[in-house]
C-alpha cells in the first residue's frame, strides 16, 4: 500500500475514522486506499500544519502480535533510509485499537496507474523510472535491508516528476533468514524462485522483481500468465523470464540482457544488490541511440492528442523528453534529389551520330559513382560497435569478427557486478562509430574482488573510515556503546569482524565507544530542580518530558520515573536521561456515607477509589451503622487515600 493520491471513487462514506483526530494531533480527511494489512488516509499534522499519509492498521489486525511488530518495523526500517526515492515515515503511534504510521503524501500515481494508461513504455520512459528504484533499492540494500515486495503499485510518480518506492512493510535484515512456513508474502507476479520454494530472501529477490516491472514496462504485459496463482508461481520456478524482443519485435539486445541478468532464475546470476543492476542499467542505457531509447512499442496504447491519434504519448508527462524534429517534406525532397541527372532536352534533329543514349547511360553512372563515393567518404566506411556486454571473450571476439572488427587487445579487471569471464567493457564503446577492418579492446570481468576486513578497534572513527576505504570497503551505519577499555570516539568492533572476507565494496557497521559507563543516580521522588542538579553533577543531560502523569505516591512537582534508571549500565558522560514529573494525585470527590450499613458505605467507598478503614471504638463493636467518615461527604480527597468510618 502506498502513501499516494488516486483518481477513483471515494468510498470513505462510511469511514468511521473520516473526521476523527488520531493521537490528539492527526485530522483524517479522506481515505485514499485500503489493502490486506491497512488503510492509508489523507490527513493533517495539525501540530506543524503539513499534509500527510496515514497507515492505519486494521483493527482485526492490530490485536495480532506479528501484524503489529510488522507493522513498527516498517516504520523503523524507513525512517534509517534518508533517501530522496524513499516515501518517508513521520511517526508511529497508536490510539486505542488504531495502530498508524504518519508518512510523506506524494501527490501523483502509481507505476501500475501509468502501465493501465498507457500500456507499453518508451525504453527511455522504462529505464527513467527504474533508475531511481534501484537507487532507492539500493540504500536500503546497503544499510542491511531487503523491500521483499517490489511491483508497480509501490513505485510512486508524482505530479513534479520524482519517483518514489513506498511499502517497506514487509522489510528484512539482509542476514536474516526469513521462512514463510506455507504464506508466501508478496505478489506472486514477482517473487523471486527462492522466496517460493524455500521461504527465503536476500537483495537479490529484489533485484528480480525489478527484472520483472522492467519487462512490464517495456511490453505492457508480464512475463508469466495464468488462471491462478499456483500457475505463475509454478513458471517462476520452471521457466525463464522471456527476452521483451520476443513480445517487442527490435527491441535492443542489450535490454534483452539486461532483463534476463535481473530476472536470472538462479541467484547466483543475478546482480547482487540494486547498485550493482543500477550499475549495468546506466551501461546499457549508454550503447542506445537516442532512436532506440525513443522507439514507440506497438503495445502502447494510444492516446488522443490535439484531436489526432498520437502513440507517442506513453509516459508520464514529466517524465518526457523532447524528440528531434522530423525532417520537413521540402527538405526531405531536396536532400533525396540531390544526386539526380538533370532532365534531358528533347533529342535536336541533326545529321550528326545519335550519342543520346551514351551520353545519358554515362550521365547516370557518373550519379551513381559520385553518390557511391560520397556515402563511402560520409558512412560506408564505417560501422558500430556491437553490443558485447555481458558476453564470454568468444562470444564477444566471433560478433567483432560478424561485424568485420578484430580484437586488439585483452584486459582484465574485478567487477562486483559482471559475471566472472564475460567482458565488463568494450573501448570504443558499444554503438561508437568505428572504421571498418579497426580494432577493439575488451575488459573481461576476474569476478568480485575479495577484501578482508581490517582490524580497526582501538582507532578513532574518522581514520577508520578512511582505512575502510583504502581497503576497497565502505563505511556503513554506526551504533553506540559504553566502554571502559576504548577511548571516546573510537571503535569497539566491526560487523562483520575483522579478518572476514568481503566483497569490494560492501559496507561494514562500526561500533563506537561512548566513553566509560557511568552511575546514574536515582532521582525518583526528587523535585525536578533537585533531580536536574544531580544528574548534571553526574556528567549527564537532562530531558523533561512533556507528557506528566497523576500519581497517588509522589507530590505535584516530584520525579516519577526516569529513562535510564538507575540501574542501567550502559550510560555514558553526555547521555540524556528523561524525568517524567508527577501531576499529584487525582481528586477524587468523597461520597458521603454517614447512616449508611458498614458493608454499604465501604462498597460506594472503593468503588469511589479509596481505601476504607473501620473504626468501631468501645461501643460500636456490634454496630453496623456508619455514625462519621474522617473526610465528609461532598469533599474532594486523593485517588487512593484511605477514610476511616466510625461505626455505632
Amino acid at each position: 500500500m502506498a502513501a499516494r493520491r488516486l483518481t477513483c471513487v471515494d468510498t470513505t462514506l462510511q469511514d468511521p475514522l473520516l473526521g476523527q483526530v488520531l493521537d490528539g494531533r492527526y485530522r483524517v480527511d479522506a481515505r485514499i486506499a485500503v489493502g490486506g494489512m491497512a488503510t492509508v488516509y489523507r490527513a493533517v499534522d495539525t501540530r506543524l500544519d503539513r499534509v500527510l499519509a496515514l497507515k492505519v492498521m486494521h483493527p482485526t489486525l492490530a490485536a495480532d502480535g506479528s501484524f503489529v511488530e510488522r507493522f513498527i518495523r516498517e516504520a523503523k526500517s524507513v525512517a534509517r533510509l534518508a533517501h530522496p526515492n524513499v516515501v518517508q515515515v513521520f511517526d508511529q503511534g497508536a490510539d486505542g485499537s488504531y495502530v498508524y504510521l504518519a508518512m510523506e503524501y506524494v501527490a501523483g500515481c502509481t507505476l501500475r496507474d501509468v502501465l493501465r494508461d498507457r500500456g507499453a513504455l518508451q525504453p527511455r520512459a522504462a529505464l527513467d523510472i527504474l533508475e531511481p528504484v534501484l537507487a532507492a533499492l539500493g540504500a536500503a540494500h546497503r544499510a542491511g535491508f531487503v523491500h521483499r515486495d517490489m511491483k508497480p503499485e509501490n513505485v510512486l510518480i508524482g505530479d513534479d516528476g520524482r519517483v518514489k518506492v513506498a511499502d517497506f512493510g514487509l522489510v528484512r535484515a539482509v542476514d536474516t533468514v526469513t521462512n514463510t512456513t506455507g504464506s508466501v508474502l508478496g505478489t506472486v507476479s514477482y517473487l523471486a524462485p527462492e522466496q517460493i520454494e524455500h521461504g527465503t530472501a536476500d537483495t537479490r529477490v529484489d533485484v528480480y522483481a525489478c527484472g520483472v516491472v522492467l519487462y512490464e514496462m517495456l511490453t505492457g504485459g508480464k512475463p508469466h500468465a495464468g488462471d491462478s496463482p499456483a500457475q505463475i508461481l509454478y513458471q517462476h520456478l520452471h521457466e525463464d523470464v522471456p527476452p521483451p524482443s520476443a513480445a517487442v519485435p527490435g527491441l535492443p539486445a542489450t535490454l534483452d540482457e539486461l532483463v534476463s541478468s535481473a530476472a536470472a532464475r538462479n541467484p547466483g546470476l543475478r546482480p547482487p544488490d540494486a547498485v550493482a543492476l543500477l550499475a549495468q542499467v546506466l551501461e546499457a542505457r549508454a550503447a542506445l541511440s537516442t532512436e532506440q531509447l525513443d522507439a514507440v512499442p506497438p503495445q502502447a496504447i494510444a492516446t488522443q492528442h490535439g484531436g489526432a491519434e498520437d502513440r507517442t504519448s506513453v509516459i508520464p508527462r514529466s517524465l518526457t523528453v523532447p524528440r528531434p524534429l522530423p525532417v520537413n517534406e521540402d527538405e526531405q525532397i531536396n536532400r533525396t534529389s540531390r544526386f539526380e541527372s538533370p532532365p534531358v532536352s528533347p533529342r535536336r534533329r541533326s545529321g550528326r551520330p545519335r550519342r543520346g543514349p551514351l551520353v545519358i547511360v554515362a550521365a547516370v553512372l557518373l550519379v551513381l559513382g559520385l553518390g557511391a563515393g560520397v556515402w563511402y567518404i560520409n558512412s560506408g566506411q564505417f560501422t558500430k560497435v556491437p553490443p558485447v556486454l555481458a558476453k564470454t571473450q568468444v562470444e564477444a571476439t566471433a560478433q567483432l569478427e560478424k561485424a568485420g572488427l578484430d580484437v586488439k587487445q585483452v584486459r582484465h579487471d574485478y567487477s562486483d557486478t559482471v559475471k566472472r569471464g564475460t567482458v565488463i567493457r568494450s573501448d570504443p564503446k558499444p554503438g561508437a562509430r568505428i572504421r571498418d577492418n579497426d580494432s577493439v579492446t575488451l575488459t573481461i570481468s576476474d569476478g568480485p574482488r575479495t577484501v578482508k576486513v581490517p582490524d580497526l578497534a582501538g582507532l578513532p572513527l574518522s581514520k577508520a573510515r578512511a582505512e575502510l576505504k583504502a581497503d576497497g570497503l565502505a563505511p556503513g551505519m554506526v551504533s553506540r556503546a559504553v566502554s571502559d577499555d576504548v577511548p571516546k570516539g573510537s571503535v569497539i568492533s566491526t560487523d562483520p569482524a575483522a579478518g572476514t572476507e568481503r566483497r569490494g565494496g560492501s559496507a561494514i557497521a562500526f561500533t563506537v565507544s561512548k566513553g566509560s559507563p557511568v552511575e546514574v543516580p536515582e532521582v525518583t521522588g526528587e523535585s525536578v530542580d533537585d533531580a536536574t542538579a544531580d544528574l548534571e553533577d553526574a556528567g549527564l543531560k537532562v530531558r523533561i518530558s512533556s507528557q506528566r502523569v497523576t500519581s497517588a505516591e509522589f507530590e505535584k512537582g516530584q520525579v516519577v520515573e526516569q529513562s535510564p534508571g538507575a540501574d542501567d549500565d550502559k550510560v555514558a558522560e553526555g547521555d540524556t536521561v528523561t524525568l517524567t514529573i508527577s501531576k499529584g494525585p487525582e481528586m477524587v470527590e468523597v461520597p458521603d456515607v454517614v447512616g449508611d450499613s458498614v458493608a454499604d458505605a465501604q462498597q460506594t467507598l472503593e468503588d469511589a477509589g479509596f481505601e476504607v478503614d473501620k473504626d468501631r471504638g468501645l461501643l460500636g463493636f456490634f454496630g453496623d451503622e456508619v455514625k462519621d467518615q474522617s473526610v465528609e461527604g461532598g469533599e474532594k480527597a486523593p485517588k487512593g487515600s484511605t477514610i476511616t468510618i466510625k461505626i455505632r
